[in-house]
């Protein structure tokens, strides 16, 4: 098993095209996926111990921009992660914190959705395929039953012929 390190999250430097399943209503027993593309870029900051991923996600009612800022910290083996969403540009969600375990990265924050305490989970992968995938899953009852309610994979962005 490979130490943590700030290489960690080295598979998603770059650009790419992103294929979205999101659930249109969160922890509400809804089955109904709403699939929509996007694309983003991702680069290393602080020296290498943190990233910033820059996305375009293209929803049917309309797009709209938003980035992940990610920071390692050395000292504990852990990453942070914050979202800032351009529809609400005055702050950064709740970060995740977690970290890299046989190839899985878990992520976890304790948040609210409509006014009640939630867990959120975070989870990065690296197929078989070898294409990066996310996913956000949420719980009510504290981590016991988790809901996934949002997968973005990603492949390589096409490259500019012009």
């Amino acid at each position: 098993m490979s130490q943590p390190s700030a290489a960690d999250f080295d598979f998603i430097i770059g650009r790419w095209a992103v294929r979205h399943r999101r659930l249109r209503e969160r922890l509400a027993g809804c089955s109904e996926w709403q699939e929509f593309s996007g694309s983003s870029s991702t680069r290393k900051i602080l020296g290498g111990f943190g990233n910033v991923e820059d996305n375009l996600l293209a929803l049917p009612e309309g797009e709209y921009r938003a980035a992940a800022l990610r920071s390692f910290d050395p000292a504990s083996g852990q990453w942070s992660i914050w979202w800032l969403d351009a529809r609400r540009p005055q702050g950064l969600d709740v970060p995740v914190v977690g970290r890299f375990a046989e190839g899985v990265g878990s992520f976890f924050a304790d948040d609210a959705l409509d006014g009640r305490p939630i867990r959120v989970r975070f989870l990065w992968s690296v197929p078989a395929s070898g294409l990066p995938r996310w996913e956000q899953a949420f719980s009510a009852d504290a981590g016991q039953t988790w809901e996934t309610n949002w997968i973005m994979d990603f492949s390589p962005a096409p490259t500019d012929t012009a």
